[in-house]
Formats: C-alpha cells, structure tokens, sequence
C-alpha cells in the first residue's frame, strides 16, 4: 500500500506517491490555487491520477497551528483559507480516504526523526531557518506541540531590548533587508547580501555576522532549556556550505566566555531538503494509523 502526500505552501503544494516505508515513486506540484474550492479540485484531480484502490490514505503537511484531533488549523499562514474550521473532515469527505495533518515544521523533524539524521535519537530540536525561524520539538521520538500547538515556534525568542525576536535577527532574509535599508537601496535579497559580504563589504559583513551571533544565541539558550541530543537545522539558507560552520564559529566563542556552560549543543544540518515535508507527512500518518 501507498500514501499520498501532500506540502501545503504559500506559493505552490508539492504531491508524492510515497510508500509507508518512506520510498517516494513519484512527485510533482501545482500552483497554490486562490481559494480553498479550487484547492479542493486540485486535489481531487491529483489523486485521481493515481490507482486509489492501492492508497492507504492521504497524508498532509501544512503551515499553522495543526490539530489533526479536531481537524482544525489555527493560528494564521499564507493560505488564509484553510484555517480555523474542520479542515480534515472536508478533506476526508471530498478525497474519501483517512486523512492525517501535521504542522509544515513537524514533518520535517518528523522525517528527520524517522529516516535522516535524527534516526538515532529520541529528544531532538529542529529549527527551519527561511523568512522567519520556525522550529519542532521531538520528545520520545515523537512531535511534542505543546499546549497551545505552539511547541517549536523559537522564532518568538526575544533577543534584546528592543524586542526584536530571533525571526527578526537570526535570518538571511531580515539581515538582507537591513543590508538594503543600510545602502539606501530598494530591496536585496538573502543571495545578494551573501555575495556582498563574499566581496567584503563591511555593512554586508556586519550584518550577516550578527545574524550568526543571534542564531549561535538563540541555540545556546535552547541547548539549556531542553538539553537535547541534536539540534538539527533546516532551511534554504541552511544548504549553503558555509552556514553551519560560522553557527558554529559564534556558538564556540559564547561558550569560551560562559564557562559556566559545559554542555556544547550538537548541530546537524537536515538531510532531505526539499522532500522533507512530504516524507514526514507519511510519518506522521504511519504514527496515527499505525
């Protein structure tokens, strides 16, 4: 028996026809459609270009607060349409197959977890580094949402006086539009800021190197409030091979000056990129139904 899955984003849903053993057969995407009657459509369409006498069920990855007991996604995310009212139930009745939904950043952990990096380890920190920080908790090998579904949401970190939080200084993205507002220039993007720092511009490198110093703060306290085994990072920027090492760089300076601090916090990068939501979607689904 197979699996169908799916990673609900803001600009396109990636499918894949994927066994429970995690295998994928196949993948594709469309176009995140405009509202959720077009988004029921597209869906239906997908899975009826696959035999459904051989799918197990549907499983989905998606943004906000996911509660797959109630069917309902609080909170808010960039398809505004699928929150706040049974989600999975519609689902199950439109598609006519067990629906499972978990959280976009869980099912990365999840398939870190199950299949990549984490394999080993039961209690492990995910972070998903992109326009903001995102993150996970796995406690026992399993996702821990906390009591409001928040669990994992690192990005809230307040990291000064200010009250900017670690989504505002620990980002490529937000560290790209201070380099522009800095130049006076319209816009750059988390690329361009790189390659400026690469040539050695001192706004450029002033910035980014404060977003490692942020980051290496942010871990630094997560390593002492939950003492994980890993922390595992993803993220676009976070394939760039230069990324963990300048974390790490910052993290070990904090730890020369805070001797008190004995524990040094593991990191890895994560394995699957840009498959991880769809894999973990399976996980999730094999936890549920199991």
């Amino acid at each position: 028996m197979t699996l169908l899955a799916f990673d609900m984003g803001g600009t396109a849903v990636k499918y894949a026809l994927v066994e429970q053993d995690g295998t994928i057969l196949s993948k594709g995407k469309f176009k995140t459609p405009d509202t959720l009657d077009a988004l029921i459509k597209q869906l239906q369409t997908t899975k009826n270009t696959y035999k459904t006498d051989t799918l197990a069920g549907i499983a989905f990855s998606c943004p906000g607060a996911v509660d797959n007991e109630s069917g309902i996604i609080g909170g808010a995310s960039a398809i505004p349409y699928i929150h706040n009212f049974p989600f999975r139930q519609l689902l199950e009745a439109k598609l006519d197959l067990p629906i499972t939904l978990e959280n976009d950043a869980n099912c990365a952990a999840l398939a870190e977890t199950w299949l990549g990096v984490a394999k080993q380890a039961n209690d492990i920190l995910f972070l998903i580094i992109g326009t903001g920080v995102g993150g996970a908790v796995i406690k026992n090998g399993k996702i821990h949402a906390g009591a409001h579904l928040h669990g994992g949401e690192f990005g809230y970190m307040i990291m000064n006086d200010k009250l900017e939080n670690l989504s505002d200084t620990g980002t490529a993205v937000n560290a790209a539009s201070r380099i522009a507002k800095r130049k006076g220039l319209p816009s750059l993007s988390g690329i361009e800021a790189f390659q400026l720092k690469e040539a050695g511009d001192p706004i450029a490198v002033e910035e980014i190197d404060t977003m490692f110093r942020n980051l290496a703060k942010g871990i630094f306290n997560l390593q002492y409030v939950y003492d994980p085994e890993l922390i595992v990072i993803g993220g676009g920027v976070s394939e760039r091979p230069d990324f963990l090492p300048a974390v790490q760089t910052q993290l070990d300076d904090l730890l020369e000056k805070i001797t008190i601090a004995k524990v040094a916090p593991k990191l890895v990068s994560c394995e699957f990129g840009n498959d991880a939501n769809l894999i973990g979607a399976v996980a999730n689904f094999n936890q549920i139904y199991k």
